[in-house]
C-alpha cells in the first residue's frame, strides 16, 4: 500500500480507503454482517488502514458495523473517516433543506441538509458512540446546506478540533467557490467529491485550485459503483430495491462498454482485473489524494487493495486517456 497526507495536515492516508456506502445495505439491495465486516478485516489485514463512512449510510448501520470491526485494534494505525449534514430522523430538520425521499424496510420518509453548529456537536456525538471511539481522524460536510451561513459550519468544526474530538475537517461535494468561503474561516483539509473515468468535471476547476491551495481531494464512485467493472455487461441482474437500477441510465452504456472493451488487453498484460486498473489510473491523476473503493466481502477488499500493486507507464495512460476521449 501506499500512503499520502492529506492537504496541508499531518493526516496520512492509505491511497485506497475503504468506502463503506454500500455496507450500510440501503440502497445497495442489503447487506450481510459478517461479510461486511471480514470487509473491513481485510483491508486492514492488507495495508488499507483508512476507512470512510457516514452517518447515513445504513441510517448507522454502517458505523456500528465498523466499530464492531475495530474493536480491539490499535486505534492509532486506522483512519476513521465521517461525515454530518444529513437528517432523518426529523431531529431539526425543519431548520434544514429538503434533500430526497429515503426509504428504509419500506417506510419513505424525508432526509433533510443540516450543517448548523447545534446539529454538528449533536452527530458527533452518535457517530463517536457508534464507532466506538474518542476522536475522528476526519470529520466531512456530507452535502452544502444553503440554510447554514458556510462560518457557522467552520466554527463548529474548528470547535471540534480544539475539544480534540476530531483530528481535522473536510467538505464534500462542495465547489470551488464554497471552499474559498470555508476557507476564511477555517483552513479545511479536502473535499470528497465524485470523479470517474465517466465523470472528470473537477477537472477544470477544483483539480487546479487544490493544487495551487495544498487542499486534499478524496474521490468516491471511481469505479461508477461496479459499472467500470464490466461484469454488469454479462447479465449480472440488480436487486429491484437497488439505487443502479436508475443510476446506470445516466450513461450510455455501448459507448463504456465498448471503452472497457479497448482497455482490457492492459489489464490483461498486467493480469490485474479491470476494476484495478481502473482504481491505479485514479489513483495516478493530478491532485487526487485517496480513492474511495467499496467492498461488501473480504475477496472485494483483498482486490481493491492490490490495485495499487502494479504501476502504469506514460503510454499505458496516454492510451487510456485516448480511448477516454473517443468515448
Amino acid at each position: 500500500m501506499k500512503y499520502r497526507k492529506l492537504g496541508n495536515t499531518d493526516l496520512e492516508l492509505s491511497v485506497i480507503t475503504h468506502g463503506a456506502f454500500a455496507i450500510g445495505g440501503n440502497m445497495w439491495g442489503g447487506n450481510e454482517k459478517q461479510d461486511s465486516i471480514n470487509s473491513i478485516h481485510a483491508s486492514l489485514d492488507n495495508g488499507v488502514t483508512s476507512i470512510d463512512t457516514a452517518p447515513f449510510y445504513g441510517f448507522g448501520l454502517s458505523e456500528k458495523m465498523i466499530g464492531e470491526a475495530i474493536k480491539g485494534k490499535d486505534r492509532s494505525k486506522i483512519q476513521l473517516l465521517t461525515k454530518f449534514g444529513l437528517v432523518w430522523d426529523g431531529s431539526n430538520n425543519s431548520n434544514g433543506e429538503f434533500f430526497f425521499d429515503a426509504e428504509d424496510s419500506g417506510t419513505k420518509f424525508p432526509v433533510y441538509k443540516l450543517a448548523s453548529k447545534q446539529n454538528i456537536i449533536k452527530e458527533i456525538e452518535e457517530s463517536l458512540k457508534r464507532l466506538g471511539t474518542d476522536y475522528i481522524d476526519l470529520l466531512q460536510l456530507h452535502w452544502p446546506d444553503s440554510t447554514t451561513p458556510i462560518s457557522e459550519t467552520m466554527e463548529a468544526l474548528e470547535l471540534l478540533i480544539q475539544q480534540g474530538k476530531i483530528r481535522t475537517a473536510g467538505v464534500s461535494n462542495y465547489s470551488v467557490e464554497q471552499m474559498k468561503e470555508a476557507d476564511k474561516t477555517l483552513k479545511l483539509a479536502s473535499n470528497q467529491v465524485s470523479y470517474s473515468m465517466l465523470n472528470r468535471a473537477i477537472e477544470n476547476d477544483l483539480v487546479p485550485y487544490s493544487l495551487d491551495n495544498n487542499s486534499g481531494i478524496i474521490v468516491y464512485s471511481p469505479m461508477e459503483r461496479g459499472l467500470l467493472t464490466g461484469k454488469y455487461f454479462k447479465e449480472i441482474q440488480l436487486k429491484e430495491n437497488d439505487h443502479r437500477n436508475g443510476y446506470f441510465s445516466q450513461f450510455d452504456l455501448h459507448k463504456v462498454k465498448n471503452f472497457l472493451e479497448k482497455i482490457v488487453p492492459i489489464a490483461r498484460e498486467k493480469e490485474v482485473s479491470l476494476s484495478q486498473l481502473v482504481l491505479r489510473w485514479t489513483t495516478l491523476q493530478p491532485a487526487i489524494t485517496v480513492v474511495l473503493a467499496g467492498a461488501r466481502n473480504a475477496q472485494q477488499a483483498i482486490e481493491n487493495a492490490q490495485a495499487i500493486s502494479f504501476d502504469l507507464s506514460q503510454e499505458e495512460l496516454n492510451f487510456i486517456n485516448s480511448a477516454l476521449k473517443e468515448m
